[in-house]
């Protein structure tokens, strides 16, 4: 006659295919999460590589006229022939022109033996920034006075130097809260040795300085 089944013994068989099944897919969910975690590690551990970014349309360094913050006067003339480094900050900006300026600090120390680069912070908001103030923020950055220049001077100057040689302007939005309505202030600018304006890079990236620098090396071949 043929065995009766034991309805225990088929629910205990029934229990334990359920056992493995439940850690079959244990194991596989452990192993997609634990490949999902390395490759978002792996991802966040890559290193960034910031792209320039090209002028919106072909931009020349105009003549000006401004004072550093040692109290010297400063003039297109005296920038002839050097790489230049821009940057734009307002000394009552607490959290992008930190960032920036540290990025050029980075700079300034890569290009410690390179007599033919300088760097130039413009402000943006000359009727605050005045020498002394802007005297306190370069020693903040440890900017060298004679390679790291950071200049203030009449508003009209300044704002039609970055306007004409670097940054879009809308004077159109009521609620913005940069001084001078100036678009991407936050960019570093690579000028040529002939002033023309070659290229920007985010200064919020953290490879921005090794990115400028490369700019620079390339652009010397």
């Amino acid at each position: 006659m043929p065995r009766e089944i034991d309805m225990s013994e088929a629910a205990g068989s029934e229990k334990r295919n359920e056992v493995r099944l439940f850690l079959w897919g244990a194991l596989v969910l452990s192993g997609v999460c634990g490949i999902g975690g390395w490759l978002l590690f792996a991802a966040a551990n890559r290193p960034v590589k910031t792209s320039a970014i090209a002028p919106d349309h072909p931009r020349q360094l105009v003549e000006f006229t401004l004072t550093d913050r040692t109290g010297r006067t400063v003039t297109r003339s005296d920038l002839d022939g050097k790489f230049l480094v821009v940057d734009f900050l307002f000394t009552s900006c607490s959290l992008t022109c930190p960032a920036v300026n540290r990025q050029m600090a980075e700079i300034q120390r890569l290009t410690a033996t390179q007599s033919d680069v300088r760097l130039v912070s413009l402000t943006v908001d000359p009727r605050t920034d005045n020498v002394p103030l802007l005297a306190e923020y370069g020693e903040r950055f440890g900017a060298d006075t004679n390679r790291w220049l950071l200049l203030t001077g009449e508003k009209a100057v300044l704002h039609d130097l970055i306007a004409r040689s670097f940054l879009a302007q809308d004077s159109d939005d009521p609620f913005s809260g940069m001084p001078g309505n100036f678009s991407h202030t936050e960019r570093i600018a690579v000028v040529d040795p002939s002033g023309h304006v070659r290229s920007y890079f985010d200064g919020l990236r953290e490879d921005a300085a090794q990115a400028v620098v490369a700019e620079i090396a390339r652009l010397r071949k």
